[in-house]
Order: C-alpha cells, then sequence, then structure tokens
C-alpha cells in the first residue's frame, strides 16, 4: 500500500466495523434495537451484516473465537446523537442502561457495554456549536 500523496484524492472512509462476539444473534440485536441498525439476522459466511439507518459505517459480527477477551479492546464504538439525555432516557425505555451524562467542551456523552462488554458511547459532539472565528483585519 502506497501513503496518500499531497493532492490524491482517493476516497477513503471508514465503512466498516467488526466485532467479535460470543453469541452473534444476541450482539446483532442488540445493535438493532438500540442503535437502528438493520439486518436480516442470518449469518452468511460466519458474519452478521447490520446496516446503519441513517449513513455512516455498517457492523459485522463475528463469532469470537474462545481464546479471545472480549470487551479488553482499546476501541469504543460512539454513536452521534443530537441530545444524549432524551436518547438515554429512551434506551432507559427499551432495557439499555447508560452511565452519568457528562459535558465536555459544548456538548455531552454517556457510556455503556454491548452483551460482549465491548465499549459503546452517545455522544452529541458532532452537533456542538462551533466556535465563530473572529474578522480578521
Amino acid at each position: 500500500m502506497r501513503p496518500l500523496e499531497p493532492g490524491d484524492t482517493s476516497p477513503i472512509s471508514l465503512s466498516t466495523v467488526v466485532i467479535y462476539a460470543r453469541d452473534m444473534s444476541r450482539t446483532a440485536a442488540f445493535y438493532a434495537r438500540h442503535f437502528g441498525f438493520t439486518s436480516t439476522g442470518e449469518v452468511c459466511e460466519g458474519l452478521i451484516e447490520l446496516t446503519p439507518r441513517d449513513g455512516g459505517a455498517a457492523i459485522l459480527i463475528h463469532q469470537a473465537a474462545k481464546s479471545v477477551k472480549l470487551g479488553q479492546v482499546g476501541v469504543k464504538l460512539s454513536f452521534h446523537v443530537p441530545d444524549v439525555a432524551a436518547f438515554v432516557t429512551q434506551a432507559a425505555a427499551t432495557g439499555l442502561k447508560f452511565g452519568a451524562i457528562h459535558q465536555a467542551n459544548g456538548y455531552s456523552f454517556a457510556n455503556t457495554k454491548d452483551p460482549d462488554n465491548n465499549s459503546v458511547s452517545v455522544s452529541s459532539r458532532a452537533f456542538r456549536a462551533r466556535p465563530v472565528p473572529a474578522p480578521s483585519d
């Protein structure tokens, strides 16, 4: 693979996140129920594919080997929501509990875990007001 050169216009985007799970169907149902992903739930080529409702990266649920220590990976899935408090309240009604809502630099976030103990958060960072630059003289 060659490094990107200045002016290179090749499209690059994060398109898929792979999540290792002990119970693939349970984990797929978690992301469908609480985060609006769609899926047939069918295992195809050893994976369950989840498609985002409103764009963004897809999720592939992969069967975890017995040797994999779930929940000990240095990755957190963060979902953008405009109103963290409203989302946390709505999630609680469907059985998903989040920790405290934190405030940071003009946005808020809250954390939870998926069925395989992977870190998941909701954050309003993408919706925060951007400071208006001062006019230059």
